[in-house]
């Protein structure tokens, strides 16, 4: 009698423990997943309305961060978003778009285009596109801060934020976004607008070099930030909050000291406007 009451209350506990361990590693899950999903950009519901059948789906995958440079690739048309986060883990979330002559024939499609993660680099591969039929990808990544990244895009836009290292990124069509960068940052974009975000009291690293070609340059500075400043304009003005103190023949191009000085910072257009904001 008293092994059988024995092992009624062994099996209580049993499943007790189990309902608690199981509870506590879908909080975990659902803590990780709502730190995944913070800030996200990425969703179907801006699909784009077209006389052609379409089909929208994002997949999700984790890999295990290497310590190597972060290579992501929008191919032909896709934008690229990276962030930094505090795991030593890749975390991808990859939106794919595809159309065709029928909403069925572009799901199909779908299903022949791959999110391709081997060693870091990430980019999408899929079969041939034509007329009436075609895919895209675009890519939202969070990876360890302290990383080196290589980002591409062809018809898409580049943003990068919260992230220490060796940065470099190309663009051809689209905008630039650089919010709270550190280490040694170079790229540009041929058609879209800059926007450079600098944070705390200087630039930590070597420094930043970045241009577009068509299109306009913002810089939002705190107001006791102390690096060297250069940028202009071919052709577009340049407007500032900060005071600034000219002599002799007036150009669209600045070269001064914010602050006591410190790293370059560098950021220019050809055909656009510079507008260096002070940031609250």
């Amino acid at each position: 009698m008293f092994e059988k009451k024995y092992f009624k209350y062994a099996v209580v506990l049993a499943a007790i423990l189990t309902l608690a361990c199981t509870s506590a590693l879908a909080q975990r899950e659902r803590g990780a997943d709502r730190e995944n999903r913070e800030d996200r950009g990425l969703s179907c519901n801006d699909n784009w309305n077209s006389d052609r059948g379409s089909y929208c789906v994002i997949k999700e995958q984790m890999i295990r961060a290497t310590g190597g440079t972060v290579v992501v690739d929008g191919s032909k048309n896709g934008g690229v978003s990276v962030k930094g986060w505090d795991r030593n883990e890749i975390y991808i979330r990859a939106k794919i778009q595809t159309w065709a002559n029928t909403d069925a024939e572009a799901q199909a499609l779908s299903g022949h285009v791959r999110i391709n993660a081997s060693g870091a680099n990430i980019h999408a591969e899929g079969p041939e596109q034509g007329n009436r039929q075609g895919w895209a990808v675009s890519f939202e990544v969070s990876v360890p801060y302290n990383s080196n990244l290589s980002l591409k895009a062809h018809n898409g836009g580049i943003g990068i934020s919260d992230v220490r290292g060796q940065i470099e990124f190309n663009a051809l069509n689209g905008g630039v976004s650089l919010r709270r960068l550190a280490g040694n940052v170079k790229g540009q974009t041929m058609n879209g607008g800059l926007s450079v975000e600098l944070a705390g009291a200087g630039w930590e690293g070597e420094g930043m070099d970045v241009r577009t070609t068509n299109g306009g340059v913002s810089l939002s500075i705190p107001d006791n930030y102390s690096a060297r400043l250069e940028t202009g304009t071919v052709n577009g003005g340049l407007k500032t909050d900060f005071p600034i103190t000219v002599q002799g023949e007036v150009k669209r191009e600045l070269s001064l000291d914010l602050g006591s000085g410190g790293q370059r910072i560098r950021a220019f257009t050809t055909n656009g406007g510079v507008a260096i904001k002070r940031k609250s």
